[in-house]
């Protein structure tokens, strides 16, 4: 770091004393247009080389690019020959240019009709797009959000609508987004969770479930908490099946089965994986002890308790 600014002070002291003597040697005016010129040769540069690359990629910017080469060739020519009132001129060109650069990218999506135009003018003409982009700008989501749904743009307005807070209404737009992309169900499910509607997030759930089969169990979870127990149940025989097909690839996945046979109190099927889950956990805990653990718990569930004593003194030591 030391070093860094002992080089930037060095940096810094050579141009300075190369301008001090510049200016005692040649004057304080041509101090200013070899400044100039160097600057107008860096722009010539640098546009003269995008020209080249916007001419080979056959862009539309490639005229605008060439123009600004010309442009910045014409400062390097007015500076060597010090024509200082067509320099002030180039130099406000690229201020100006500059000006409208910011002025674009702060709002590239509009037009600049629709830029001088206030976002309630936008709305009563019917341009909601527009209308919609001034006001999420401005911070007014919910405006925003109503403006992106009568222009058509469900997923903007979703988003707007969610982070405004109201979570049921942007659900209810992914709900329709839903129908032509199940990945949406998810959102649906997370932003009714938010809202506190314990029942629609379920509903949403189940229908991603279709095709995510791993959520089935917090399905039934949640049919749980809304104390419907049919849908709860149908739920965690999904859930079954999933972790049933899972476990004959996997063998760790036995315990989810056997966990759910309990709760569908079926007691002879869940001993029965608890076994199968206690198999797996004895291979596992040759190659690693740490599955011993395991296996001492899973003595305990299928209710061998002196056979987990004796395991838990092989992880105990």
């Amino acid at each position: 770091m030391d070093r860094l600014k002992v080089l930037l002070c060095a940096i810094v002291v050579s141009i300075l004393s190369l301008s001090f003597y510049i200016v005692y040697e040649f004057g304080f005016i041509f101090l200013i247009r070899l400044a100039l010129g160097l600057f107008f040769l860096c722009v010539f540069l640098i546009t003269t080389t995008f020209t080249g690359v916007l001419a080979y990629a056959k862009s539309k910017y490639f005229p605008l690019a060439l123009i600004y080469s010309l442009i910045s060739a014409f400062g390097v020519y007015y500076c060597y020959y010090w024509e200082p009132t067509k320099v002030v001129f180039i130099i406000l060109f690229y201020v100006l240019s500059l000006v409208v650069f910011i002025f674009w990218i702060s709002e590239p999506d509009l037009s600049l009709y629709e830029r001088i135009r206030s976002a309630k003018a936008l709305e009563k003409s019917g341009n909601y797009r527009a209308a919609a982009i001034k006001y999420e700008k401005s911070k007014n989501l919910t405006k925003a959000g109503e403006c992106y749904l009568r222009a058509g743009l469900l997923e903007s307005a979703a988003w707007c609508f969610e982070r405004a807070g109201d979570y049921s209404k942007a659900a209810k737009i992914y709900e329709n987004l839903a129908k032509k992309d199940s990945y949406y169900w998810k959102e649906c499910y997370e932003l009714y969770k938010k809202a506190g509607n314990i029942k629609d997030a379920a509903k949403c759930l189940e229908k991603y479930a279709e095709e995510e089969p791993w959520f089935w169990e917090d399905v039934a979870k949640m049919y749980e908490e809304c104390k419907e127990h049919e849908k709860a149940k149908k739920a965690w025989i999904r859930a079954l099946e999933y972790y049933t097909m899972e476990a004959k690839e996997e063998g760790v996945f036995w315990e989810d089965v056997a966990k759910i046979y309990e709760r569908l109190n079926e007691k002879e099927k869940a001993k029965e994986c608890w076994i199968k889950f206690l198999e797996y956990c004895i291979k596992e805990a040759e190659k690693d002890p740490a599955w011993w653990k395991h296996v001492a718990e899973t003595y305990e569930r299928i209710g061998e308790k002196e056979k987990a004593e004796e395991i838990k003194k092989k992880y105990r030591i």
